[in-house]
Formats: C-alpha cells, structure tokens, sequence
C-alpha cells in the first residue's frame, strides 16, 4: 500500500486544546508575530462577531490551539447558543460558542490573508479551516461564511 497517497494515507484527527490563562500573553506574537499586522487581529475577531451576531455584546473569550498547528478563539461562555447571520450571503445560523469562534475567526483570517497577502496568515486560514471541516457543526459554520 502506497502510504503517500492521500487515498490511503490515514489521516490523524485535528484536535484542539484550550490556552492556559499564564500562556495567554504570549498567544498572539508566538502563533502571528511574523505576520504583518497582527496585532489587529483580536479586534477584528471581536468586530466580525459583532457585525454576525446581534445579541454579541463583548466579553471574555478563551483562546485555543490545534493539533495541526492552527489557532482560534471561542466566546465566554461556550454552553450557550448564539445565532449568527451574515448580510454577505443572507445565511443565518445557530450554534455553539466554539462553532462561533471558528466561523469568525475564519472570516477575519481570510480577510487578513486577503489584506496582507501573507502565506502564513493562509496557513492559519487552512489549518483551522481543515479543523472545522471535521467539526460537528461543520454545515453550519461553512453556511455562515460561504
């Protein structure tokens, strides 16, 4: 069996681990220093959750990173619903917390990839993007932000 085709190859799942509150300081220049601007990338998670989802009124968010080397950030607190609608494309859906983090924090990633033309910022679009394709609420994050 030919293990380097994809066909074949087994693939591991992407699994994801919450950022302890002392390694919090140091989340966004370890996973984003190298690319430009990204200092505004918080503020720009926080405004796309804000444009998507009316009942979004700030908050505490807990930062988490993957297996495969992505990164993404969920809204305190996660047991809840939130409904999200995006005018872009009229979708609107309802989901958890860290389905909402995903689905925004795709949004501001691919806009900042666009912004900076910055591989590395692709890299973190696709690592998460790989990640919410295997997420149970895959249909509903790939609803928002088509």
């Amino acid at each position: 069996m030919d293990t380097h085709n994809p066909e074949f190859a087994e693939q591991a799942a992407i699994t994801a681990s919450v950022v302890p509150d002392e390694l919090r300081i140091g989340f966004w220049p370890k996973h984003f220093g190298s690319i430009p601007q990204w200092i505004t990338l918080e503020p720009r998670i926080f405004a796309w959750m804000d444009r998507l989802c009316a009942d979004y009124s700030g908050g505490v968010w807990s930062f988490y990173t993957l297996s495969n080397g992505g990164t993404f950030m969920v809204p305190e607190p996660d047991g809840e619903k939130w409904t999200l609608f995006n005018p872009m494309n009229g979708n609107g859906v309802e989901m958890s917390g860290e389905a909402a983090g995903i689905a925004v924090c795709l949004m501001a990633y691919s806009h900042h990839a666009c912004r900076t033309e910055c591989d590395a910022m692709t890299e973190h679009y696709y690592r998460l993007r790989d990640f919410a394709l295997n997420h149970p609420e895959c249909s509903a994050i790939m609803l928002l932000i088509d």
